[in-house]
């Protein structure tokens, strides 16, 4: 990945209040529909800085991930989203006023890394996938490279995030996701989230790229340990 990627973008403009409670409303009712249907767990929600320049990175089991992340996380997230979901004008405009940006395809590619950037500029929390795309067998696959670069350009606060039973919820080569309600016995998909400890990125800064890679990928796995250990069982 080359490092000489230009983030000039343009100007992003602060949250209206009506913007801030429509979020807010949807987290709100998020929390209810995730809990009753995965019987979502949630554990560390209070470890994500409430202000300055947040990047969560964590594992990616399921197309539901960017759901349970932004549930369980006690802040307005940014996330990245295929400019293709924003093909229909009426779906585009919803997933846009939860924050949704596009970017050209999914994982840590140049214009995600620029789009990352630029958000992390303006003080704001962003959810990254560095494992690039969903996994096939529900086992965390190695790193992208792109996270290095952004550990080294951002100066923000890492929050690793681990995520446990979205990939039994709805893993990619299924068509609808399989619930597992609260008021049932438990059922394969139920579905926890444990949020790690604030790292700031000049932890990094002078690290080999296999190490960061290697130190990063070890913080999100022992999450989706505990995270396993915590799912509803």
């Amino acid at each position: 990945m080359n490092d000489a990627i230009k983030t000039d973008a343009a100007p992003i403009l602060p949250e209206s209040l009506l913007a801030k409670l429509w979020y807010e409303f949807g987290l709100q009712l998020g929390r209810v529909v995730l809990s009753l249907g995965f019987s979502m767990r949630v554990t560390g929600s209070s470890n994500v800085p409430r202000t300055g320049p947040v990047m969560v990175i964590a594992n990616h089991g399921s197309f539901l991930d960017p759901y349970f992340v932004g549930v369980a996380v006690r802040r307005h997230l940014v996330f990245l989203a295929r400019k293709t979901l924003f093909n229909n004008w009426l779906f585009g405009k919803f997933i846009s006023s939860f924050n949704a940006v596009p970017i050209d395809q999914e994982g840590v590619g140049k214009e995600g890394i620029k789009t990352i950037l630029a958000q992390l500029r303006a003080q704001k929390a962003v959810v990254v996938f560095p494992e690039g795309e969903r996994t096939f067998t529900g086992k965390m696959q190695p790193l992208r490279p792109g996270i290095h670069l952004l550990i080294r350009r951002a100066e923000c606060m890492v929050v690793p995030v681990g995520v446990a039973g979205a990939f039994e919820a709805y893993p990619r080569h299924r068509m609808f996701p399989t619930l597992a309600p609260l008021f049932m016995p438990a059922m394969p998909g139920t579905v926890a989230v444990c949020v790690g400890k604030p790292i700031p990125s000049r932890h990094y800064a002078n690290a080999p790229r296999e190490q960061v890679l290697q130190s990063l990928f070890d913080e999100i796995h022992a999450l989706h340990l505990q995270a396993e250990a915590l799912r509803r069982k």
